[in-house]
This record gives structure tokens, sequence and C-alpha cells, in this order.
């Protein structure tokens, strides 16, 4: 379907349904997010619309087509938007945008795909969030569930829609990755199981380069949290441990840490990994599946949640045990002449490269760069000097990178025509026992669709070398 018919199926169902008195529902980016919240509308009888001002992918026109839903790429028709009792914000959108100005200013409410689909069911509700690690988590609980033989769906941020989910295959257990930009627009939902990974700078771009705003922003993921629930945090994070006695926690709290410490309900003592509440716990720490300090962290958080929802101890072990890791999450891609290569891609902030870094063990040539979301990348520094035998700068604009690290002295590249180029002088810069590391520190979407299309490019063109 074309703009200029879809145009004409949107005024032609618009008029007709308005007829019927339908409250409208205007559905604001038509990703996964976006048409998966416009089934749901559309199965709940409302008058749905979707527009997006890019180019919308064709699985997702079909989707949108086999329900009848109308819609528009390429740019917002104000008079079919602005006519809405309700609009669904995919959480790519900033709040700043000009047509959700418009809609706040004349008092048109503004949600999230995640909170209308809690609408929509009875489901129990885990929900990540984090600076770091959170897709792991999540998926490593998606995992434990999954092969306990839960019937469990997995959204958010990875795997389907929620609201596509609730609307064409419902559960009883929803994991949920989110970002704290799908946090920002929701308001009524609640999570029943509610953990936070940790808390570093993140999209400051996005918040004002407000720190605090941020930082507001993941505790929302304990909102409507009654003394029922849980929340389940890293005890040593001094962001949250400072921040708990500000939002009225009513949650059960279950801390957890990479010792036994005071307060901490789950950590690893004489090589065991042991949780304490709900019900006692312990497997080997060697047995996990996943290695490194902050996937100890992944790894205590997804075992107190299964614990929480009554899985097994047996179900926990096992699931912990033969998990086999995210894509784009240190996967380790290919050794060529003695060189590993690894893909980090996913690393989209400072924080997370600071982990990748910390779990080398060989000298590393670190590929980093893209779109900088104001970074501070003193909190790398030391490690660099420690870990990096050079460094490639992948990235349109590097100015920033070069005024940072050069100073350092080491070997630098500066790579602005995309990954096949990096991952050659990568190569050539890399000696035999050392590691090319993709890491960036920064989004994609300079010269990348995605940081899935990043890591993959990466992937490809390792395996030419």
């Amino acid at each position: 379907m074309n703009t200029e018919n879809s145009s004409k199926v949107n005024f032609a169902s618009s008029s007709s349904e308005r007829a019927e008195k339908k409250s409208r529902i205007v559905i604001l980016g038509a990703g996964e997010s976006g048409a998966g919240a416009a089934v749901l509308t559309k199965v709940k009888g409302f008058d749905t619309f979707v527009s997006d001002m890019s180019a919308i992918k064709d699985n997702y026109k079909e989707l949108l087509d086999s329900y009848q839903i109308a819609w528009e790429e390429g740019h917002h028709t104000e008079e079919l938007i602005l006519n809405a009792d309700e609009v669904i914000k995919s959480p790519g959108i900033p709040n700043d945008a000009p047509i959700i100005l418009k809609l706040k200013a004349q008092g048109t409410p503004v949600i999230s795909e995640i909170e209308f689909a809690g609408r929509y069911t009875d489901a129990k509700m885990i929900c990540i969030t984090g600076s770091n690690g959170k897709t792991t988590t999540t998926s490593l609980i998606y995992h434990i569930f999954k092969s306990a033989g839960v019937n469990v769906g997995l959204a958010g941020n990875i795997g389907k829609s929620l609201a596509l989910q609730v609307a064409e295959d419902d559960h009883d257990y929803y994991i949920i990755e989110l970002s704290s930009f799908q946090l920002d627009n929701m308001y009524n939902f609640r999570a029943n199981i509610a953990v936070l990974m940790n808390i570093t700078p993140d999209h400051l771009d996005r918040y004002d380069h407000c720190m605090q705003n941020y930082i507001d922003a993941k505790f929302r993921i304990t909102q409507n949290q009654t003394p029922d629930d849980a929340f389940i945090f890293w005890n040593d994070d001094p962001i949250i441990k400072r921040e708990l006695a500000k939002h009225g926690l009513k949650a059960h709290l279950y801390p957890f840490a990479a010792v036994k410490e005071e307060g901490a309900i789950a950590y690893v003592e004489d090589k065991e990994v042991k949780i304490t509440e709900p019900i006692t716990f312990n497997m080997e720490q060697e047995e996990l599946a996943l290695t490194g300090q902050h996937n100890l962290y992944n790894s205590l958080a997804a075992g107190i949640s299964a614990n929480l929802a009554g899985i097994t101890k047996e179900n926990i072990r096992k699931a912990l045990s033969d998990f086999k890791g995210v894509e784009h999450r240190l996967e380790k891609v290919a050794r060529v002449r003695g060189i590993d290569f690894i893909n980090d891609s996913k690393a989209t902030n400072v924080n997370s490269c600071w982990y990748a870094l910390q779990s080398m063990t060989t000298k590393v040539v670190l590929i980093l760069g893209g779109k900088d979301k104001g970074n501070d990348y003193t909190e790398i520094e030391d490690l660099v000097r420690e870990k990096c035998s050079a460094l490639v700068y992948l990235g349109l604009h590097n100015e920033k990178l070069h005024d940072f690290f050069d100073r350092l002295g080491l070997p630098v590249a500066d790579v602005q025509t995309g990954m096949k180029d990096a991952v050659e002088v990568a190569y050539k810069l890399a000696q035999k026992g050392e590691t090319v590391l993709l890491s960036p520190c920064c989004a994609s979407f300079d010269l990348f669709k995605s940081y899935e299309d990043r890591g993959n490019q990466f992937k490809k063109y390792v395996l030419a070398l």
C-alpha cells in the first residue's frame, strides 16, 4: 500500500468508524511496538489509525492490512492525529517531537504500548530495566521460565510486542525488558516483579542532559507496586542506594551483591551462588553458563525472579547452567590467525564498554564510536590505558573521540566509511594473541540501521577475512 492509497483508506475508515462513535486511538510509529499496539486497539474495537514519519517495513504493513487498519507513512497528517482520544507513542519518538507537543498542549493522553497492553491482560509481569545487563537478564529469566514449561511471553525491547501477544496469544507470565523511553509513558502499569540492574549515565540527550531525569525514569519501574510485589536491585549501585528512600517503595526488597554483605539476599560465598529468600537456593558458581562479574549480577537477578515465581530449584539450576547468551553482547565471532574477534555491538553506552573491557584477558584493539549521546569517556580511560593496544574510531563524527583518547598515545585509526574498513584496519593493527573488540559506547544510527545491523556487519566482514 502506497502513501496515496493509504491516505484514501484512512479517510474512509475514519469516517465510517466515527459514525459508530468509537473511541479513536492513534498510534505513532509502526515498528514492532506500534504495529502490535495497533492490532490490539483494533481487536478491542477502537477506531484505529497508524502514522509513521518514516517508511513502514513491509512485514508491518502486511500485519496492519490483515487487520484492516488504516495507516500512513512518510508524514503525519495532523487532522487525523489531533482528533484522537488517546495516542500510543512508540518509544523511539522523543517527548519533544512537534506532534507530541501539540497533543500534550491540547490535553490528549500520550501513553506507551506497554501501558495500553497492560489494561487487557491479567498476566503476571516481570519487568527488567537498567543501563546495562537488561537484555541478558531478560533473556535469561525467559529461558528459565520457558525451560520450566511455564506459559510465558518475551516482550518489550526484545521479542514480540506485548500488545500483539495480548491480542493474539495471551500468556500467564510476561518477561519484559523496559527502556527508560518506554517507562516515560507508563502510568498505571504495574510490575509484579521489578528488576533494576544498575544506573549509569545513558541517553542523557533525551533527558535534557540531566542525570536525575534519567534516574527518575528508571525508577518508574517501581510505580504502582504493592506490598505483594517484589523489587530486585543491585545492592552496591551507589545511585540506587541513594534513591531508594525517595520513591516511597511499597514492594518487598530483594537486593543482590557479588559477595555476602548486609542487606543482600543473593550473593556468592565460598564459590557458591546463594539465594536466601523466599526459598533457599544454591549452586556452584562455576556451573553458571555466563561468566564474568557483570554476568554474575544477571544470573543472580534472574535466579531471584524465578525463585519468587515458584520455579523449582532444579529448573533454575539447569537453566542457569545451559543458557546460550545474547547475540551482540560479548559474542565470540571467530579466531583469525590467532586474533579473536568479539561482537559487543549492544554496548551503546560507556558503562557497557567498561564491562566488556574489564572482562578481556588479552590486549585489545577497540572499535568504538557512532552517535554520541552525551558520553563521558572518563569511566573507561583507565581500562583503555591498561587493556588497549590500539583504537579504531568508527563514525561520521569522531572529533570527540580524538579529543579524549588521542592524548593516551595509542595507535589510532579514523574510519568514516563503514564496518568493512573498520574490521580490516583493526585486523592490521592487532597482533597475534590479541582481541579485536567491537564495543562502541555509542548508538548506531550514524552509519547503521540499528546495533543489530552494526553487529551483523561486523560478523560478516570478520568471517570474510
